[in-house]
């Protein structure tokens, strides 16, 4: 009798994730949060150490045909940051190993660390190890960070009350219509070698995805105003995705209004552009590395008048579930589209 194969396709990234995580059990007195969270939460005395890993794929998360080197390097490292930002926390130091075929020259990979080394500076990080071996299948990074949070500062997923509201930095969908765009133009050149690609008119939306910010900037504001989210998560794979995590971890719903979802002018026009909804490109775009936190009423007055924070709804009881609210006043459950990995 033939064994019963089951395929990763089935099951998801995160049906894959939940069932690794099943039978482990931590050892030591000094983990304090292991699996399930943006990053491992680590005792080291009087602060929380912070330990996360990402790993980016050739021809699965990235295309070199159209993403530079420098900008692919330093993508690598912002998408870390943004775990430790996540839980309210500051990176301090990243591991980088490469996985190398023979195509790649030196000065490639010169290129690659020019991006790293950018990015380093820029989040206050310092590359210190990593490893390098051959490869048959494209450029793999994997990238490690550790950081820091003070005890008591640290925020997980799992925080969220009922009432909480419910907040997102900056804009979302700009990362997912931006890489429609440099899929757009791919096809193009590979139709007609001799034409250009036309991004004159989607230079942000394109840059969202070509070199995403870890949004440090926001945790170091929200520590001057005294503001310590109850639950946060980092917009990595759509906003519905991202509230599921929140509100299934935390034990509640939410509802979330259409018209309060932050977006730029030019990921709404190229969206209509390329006939796509663009709250589809908000709730199931993913790759904005935004921040999504819900924060206490009481916390409302400190940060209203922040121009990059965005009150997008509230939590409540999980037996009204996790809805969004429509322009036109019909209420929709939310469910994650995000990108399953395992797919073909």
């Amino acid at each position: 009798m033939a064994k019963e194969r089951t395929e990763l396709a089935d099951l998801g990234e995160f049906g894959l994730i939940n069932r690794l995580a099943k039978d482990i059990e931590s050892i030591n007195a000094s983990s304090i949060k292991g699996i399930g969270d943006d990053a491992a939460v680590i005792d080291s005395g009087n602060h929380y150490s912070l330990l996360s890993t990402d790993m980016l794929v050739e021809n699965v998360h990235f295309d070199l045909s159209y993403v530079p080197l420098p900008h692919l390097g330093y993508k690598a490292i912002a998408v870390n940051v943004s775990d430790i930002a996540a839980m309210n926390g500051k990176p301090t130091q990243v591991t980088v190993s490469l996985g190398l075929s023979n195509r790649f020259s030196l000065e490639a990979i010169d290129a690659l660390y020019e991006g790293m080394r950018a990015a380093a500076k820029d989040f206050q990080v310092d590359i210190v190890g990593g490893d390098t071996t051959a490869s048959q299948a494209g450029l793999i990074l994997s990238v490690s960070v550790l950081g820091k949070v003070d005890k008591g500062s640290e925020v997980y997923r799992n925080g969220a009350k009922k009432s909480d509201i419910i907040c997102a930095t900056g804009d979302l969908g700009g990362a997912y219509i931006g890489l429609q765009v440099l899929e757009r133009e791919k096809q193009t050149f590979l139709a007609n070698p001799d034409m250009q690609p036309q991004l004159d008119n989607y230079q942000y939306i394109v840059s969202r995805q070509l070199k995403p910010m870890a949004r440090m900037d926001i945790i170091h504001e929200l520590a001057e105003t005294g503001v310590i989210p109850t639950a946060m998560i980092d917009v990595s794979d759509g906003l519905a995705s991202e509230i599921l995590h929140l509100t299934s971890q935390s034990g509640t719903g939410a509802s979330i209004y259409e018209d309060k979802l932050p977006m730029d002018k030019q990921t709404y026009e190229t969206a209509v552009e390329f006939n796509i909804d663009p709250t589809t490109c908000v709730l199931n775009g993913g790759e904005d590395y935004e921040l999504l936190f819900s924060i206490k009423q009481e916390d409302h007055s400190k940060l209203e008048k922040h121009p990059d924070i965005h009150f997008i709804g509230h939590m409540q009881t999980a037996e009204k579930g996790v809805n969004l609210l429509t322009k036109q006043g019909n209420t929709v459950a939310i469910s994650a589209q995000g990108w399953n990995h395992f797919e073909g």
